[in-house]
């Protein structure tokens, strides 16, 4: 009771025609960011960041939640209409929506997408409510070894399941450490990996790093490919749905919350995941499997619901405990700190205020979506047409402002370059972007705990194994690591075992068959 008692007070407070403007504001632009295919909800963020400096914390923090749900929402427009995701989390949503669009029921697509995240994301943030709290009031009791652990597993999640591999997700992670940990040690005083240079002393912002690696570096990879054409958007009227559709969706629309939620608030859960899995759910529970593959309305209403109920999860990790899942979560965390706001256990004891109008603007931001997708989405995709080169020169000029009005150093534009040019490394050749950020903006809190657990324990390593929930993230990360040699062991295995069944009469020779006994009939 007392959760909605401070979420009724959050509302009050939100409730004021210039946060009602800001709300409405951050999901329009949202919405229009979620569109454009490479520049999501975290690269605006970031652009966005140093240039709300003169508003005042609760209403950049609306906006950006604005923008965080708006960004979820925008995806699934193009990936219906063109069969171009403008979010990774919207590709699920592409395989059975545009198939929908171009047999002409683009408008049924459009509105089990709408309301199904208008659903998912009105449970999801009122599952914020009444889970958050709870575990504030669990996190309080954690010391530095546990929470050293859950860092641990937080590194380990985003290096070990995002990327193609574990060795780029791993080099990645510890990029992003050691760009958080450019400056003066804390503790002795002592400069680090500054080459020198004075500019370095007062480490690297989190927001130069954050624009360069998303805005630059992806501004100078769309610049060295060839010029898209503007897409045809597919004609549509007013979205709706019939009886039919209601009944076909909504029970998508349930679980696909279901899936979502639990996949957002753990490290690495990300929206990928849970999209996929509802699809597959979808298919299988369907009572129209034949329709799949020719465009099943559950296959838009289930993963787009486990899409927007995964935003919200990712909302108690970062309010709760100070931990991102993903990459907009970890500049949401970044804009706390740039207004000297220490995200943790801590946030809702000291700034419970703040914390509830934020969760009551989620709910505010995402009725104003459902209101503006149902009649404006065919416009939303028209975005498109915009010309590339405009775009992005657009995307450089904000980007080099926000990143000069941080501290007003010219040096910092030399680093949002480099950073920019490690942007289109990896994006080249492969390395996720969400492990460095991650490791840019934890790394220093995890030196942080890492030397306070050795402290409590004169130096001793057992330190670092504080209690129980030290010792589940540990096994955690142990599972992570040797599952996949378990899983290819257990693949050799029964290679081995079919090889054995399959080997006939005492007459077939054994070992391998050499290629030239073959005959080459031509």
């Amino acid at each position: 009771m007392d959760n909605i008692s401070a979420l009724l007070g959050g509302f009050a407070d939100v409730i004021t025609p210039m946060n009602l403007l800001i709300a409405l504001l951050g999901v329009i632009v949202g919405t229009a960011v979620g569109v454009l295919p490479g520049i999501g909800p975290a690269m605006t963020v970031a652009l966005l960041l140093p240039l709300t400096y003169g508003l005042p914390v609760e209403q950049s923090l609306i906006l950006f939640g604005g923008i965080f749900y708006g960004g979820m929402y925008g995806g699934s427009t193009t990936s219906i209409l063109l069969n171009t995701p403008g979010e990774s989390s919207s590709v699920v949503t592409a395989l059975e929506g545009n198939k929908m669009a171009k047999t002409g029921r683009a408008a049924q697509a459009l509105a089990t997408s709408a309301i199904g995240s208008f659903v998912a994301g009105t449970i999801g943030t009122m599952l914020i409510v009444l889970v958050m709290p709870q575990v504030v009031d669990f996190a309080i009791t954690l010391g530095s070894p546990e929470f050293l652990a859950i860092i641990l597993v937080a590194f380990v999640g985003t290096a070990a399941i995002l990327g193609s591999s574990r060795v780029r997700g791993f080099a990645a992670l510890l990029m992003g450490i050691a760009l958080g940990l450019v400056g003066t040690d804390f503790v002795t005083g002592q400069q680090r990996l500054t080459f020198g240079s004075p500019f370095l002393a007062d480490n690297i912002d989190v927001v130069v790093i954050a624009v360069g690696i998303f805005a630059v570096g992806e501004a100078l990879w769309v610049a060295a490919h060839l010029r898209r054409r503007a897409a045809t958007v597919i004609p549509v009227g007013r979205p709706w749905l019939s009886r039919a559709d209601w009944g076909r969706s909504w029970k998508p629309w349930l679980r696909g919350t279901a899936l979502g939620f639990p996949f957002g608030a753990i490290p690495a859960g990300g929206a990928e995941i849970p999209t996929f899995m509802s699809y597959l759910a979808e298919r299988r529970l369907s009572k129209h499997p034949e329709e799949f593959g020719k465009g099943a309305i559950e296959g838009v209403a289930g993963p787009e619901a486990a899409n927007n109920a995964s935003a919200a999860g990712t909302m108690v990790p970062l309010l709760a405990l100070g931990l991102p899942t993903n990459a907009t979560a970890a500049i949401i965390i970044a804009a706390f700190m740039s207004y000297g706001i220490e995200p943790g256990p801590l946030l809702l004891t000291k700034q419970p205020d703040l914390v509830w109008m934020l969760v009551a603007s989620l709910f505010i931001g995402n009725f104003f979506l459902l209101v503006l997708n149902l009649p404006l989405a065919p416009t939303w995709a028209k975005l498109l047409r915009i010309p590339r080169p405009y775009l992005y020169a657009g995307i450089l000029f904000f980007a080099s402002m926000g990143a000069y009005a941080v501290q007003g150093q010219p040096f910092d534009l030399y680093v949002l370059l480099a950073l920019g040019f490690v942007g289109f490394a990896m994006r080249r050749f492969g390395p996720p972007v969400l492990p460095l950020i991650v490791g840019a903006i934890l790394g220093p809190l995890f030196e942080r705990h890492l030397r306070r657990s050795l402290q409590q324990s004169g130096g001793d390593i057992s330190g670092l194994v504080g209690g129980p929930v030290a010792l589940v993230c540990y096994f955690i990360i142990l599972g992570v690591l040797v599952w996949p040699l378990v899983a290819r062991l257990r693949r050799g295995a029964r290679g081995d075992d079919d090889d054995a069944d399959d080997g006939g009469d005492d007459d077939t020779p054994s070992g391998p068959v050499s290629t030239s006994t073959i005959p080459n009939w031509g």
